[in-house]
């Protein structure tokens, strides 16, 4: 199996299947890319300055990173291309987000609580899990595999 065949394969091609996985990985890259993204990349300026260093990479550095991954691997992640690879970066930010960053607060949001792990692991498991399975068969994987419907 040749590099290309590994990164483009669609995975589960059942229309049941494929279905769900489209809804999974449309609504959770738009979400973050959408909702989390294009905020970072809109306050550039901003964010670029006061962003969390958490794997000493230096500011600007973690912030392009984070940025990369919620908006451009959350769009490419959408149209269902090269979605397991697209999948690592965004796995390993809200990974990071969620022991690292948010280390010491609490699993769950409640009232009166600034910052929880769960928004960081809600992401987290679609990511993880489209790494583990692709996309399906409603996917330019699937076309270029060519597995498409």
């Amino acid at each position: 199996m040749g590099w290309k065949s590994k990164v483009f394969s669609p995975g589960p091609s059942g229309l049941v299947t494929s279905a769900g996985l489209l809804v999974l990985r449309v609504a959770s890259g738009a979400m973050i890319a959408l909702g989390h993204g294009l905020p970072k990349l809109k306050n550039f300026g901003q964010w670029a300055e006061q962003f969390p260093d958490p794997l000493g990479m230096g500011t600007r550095l973690s912030f392009l990173s984070v940025l990369g991954a919620e908006f451009f691997c959350g769009l490419v992640l959408v149209l269902g291309l090269a979605t397991r690879l697209m999948s690592l970066p965004l796995a390993f930010a809200m990974a990071v987000a969620a022991f690292v960053v948010h280390q010491s607060d609490p699993w769950f949001v409640a009232p009166g609580v600034d910052g929880a792990k769960e928004l960081a692991l809600l992401y987290l498991i679609p990511f993880v899990t489209l790494l583990i399975t692709g996309p399906g068969r409603y996917s330019l994987d699937a076309l270029i595999a060519g597995k498409g419907s």
